[in-house]
């Protein structure tokens, strides 16, 4: 991990925004650009002018950087993310929590699109996330450590803190958009998983599969942000669905989904409001 790079990122955002105090990030995986529709915006920039992240390089991610709020709590969201599989290393994965962090966030949601390992799952359902399982046989925190990441060893008994996960709960219910909740398994890609992988999946515990969050997560959780996450089950996993899986049905699926993706983050921001 490139800390000059890091640290350059965080100085840039602080100079273009010194006004800037984010206490919430809000990182937006495939097909969930379109959330930020939902927030009032006060300015943006694409990730090409931030240094080390570079533009994003899959379809369905925006590649913006804005600053924004909802029901007055101030956040940054990130239209989109960077992926082990681009092969750009953490550093670009990192930038968005180093930000926040060196802003003074308290508080991380990640979202991403994903395939549904459990039976019961349809595509377009909202999954909270309880626990990942990192597939990645690699971890971003592996290397010469920076305090900047908490302990040498961090603790991850409660990556997906119980507070936020029963605020998203609470927001569902609110915005009257059905939630589930499960374990969400993160592999590098970008091959989608076999029929035998899945399988495998399963037996550990895993509802839903994919190819991030996880890396965010373990960062956000390392440096102590709270951390909540939310999946869009936009397909059924291999051996499971009866179709040949594909980005354009990740895509296609999420725009379906978009208005109870954005009633539910709505409702999800009021009641960061109103826990102050």
């Amino acid at each position: 991990m490139n800390y000059e790079l890091l640290e350059e990122a965080a100085q840039f955002i602080s100079g273009r925004w010194p006004d800037a105090r984010p206490t919430h990030g809000l990182i937006l995986g495939s097909g969930w650009s379109e959330v930020v529709d939902s927030f009032e915006i006060k300015e943006s920039l694409d990730y090409g002018e931030i240094p080390g992240l570079g533009k994003a390089g899959v379809v369905g991610h925006a590649g913006k950087l804005a600053w924004a709020s909802s029901a007055g709590v101030e956040t940054f969201i990130f239209q989109g993310r960077r992926h082990y599989y681009e092969g750009v290393g953490w550093t670009p994965i990192a930038i968005p929590i180093y930000i926040l962090k060196k802003l003074g966030a308290t508080t991380l949601i990640l979202t991403n699109a994903a395939g549904g390992a459990r039976d019961a799952m349809t595509p377009g359902d909202l999954m909270i996330i309880a626990d990942h399982i990192n597939n990645f046989g690699v971890n971003p925190l592996a290397g010469s450590h920076d305090p900047v990441w908490g302990p040498r060893f961090p603790d991850q008994s409660h990556v997906y803190d119980p507070g936020l996960r029963e605020k998203l709960a609470e927001a569902g219910r609110k915005a009257g958009v059905p939630l589930t909740s499960g374990v969400y398994l993160a592999s590098t890609g970008p091959t989608y998983e076999t029929p035998a992988e899945v399988q495998a999946y399963k037996s550990w515990g895993a509802d839903a599969v994919g190819m991030s969050t996880v890396p965010e997560a373990i960062l956000a959780n390392a440096a102590g942000l709270k951390v909540a996450g939310l999946s869009c089950i936009t397909n059924l996993a291999a051996g499971i669905s009866q179709v040949d899986l594909s980005h354009e049905e990740v895509t296609d699926t999420t725009q379906q989904t978009m208005p109870r993706m954005k009633k539910v983050l709505t409702a999800f921001w009021q009641e960061l409001a109103h826990a102050g």
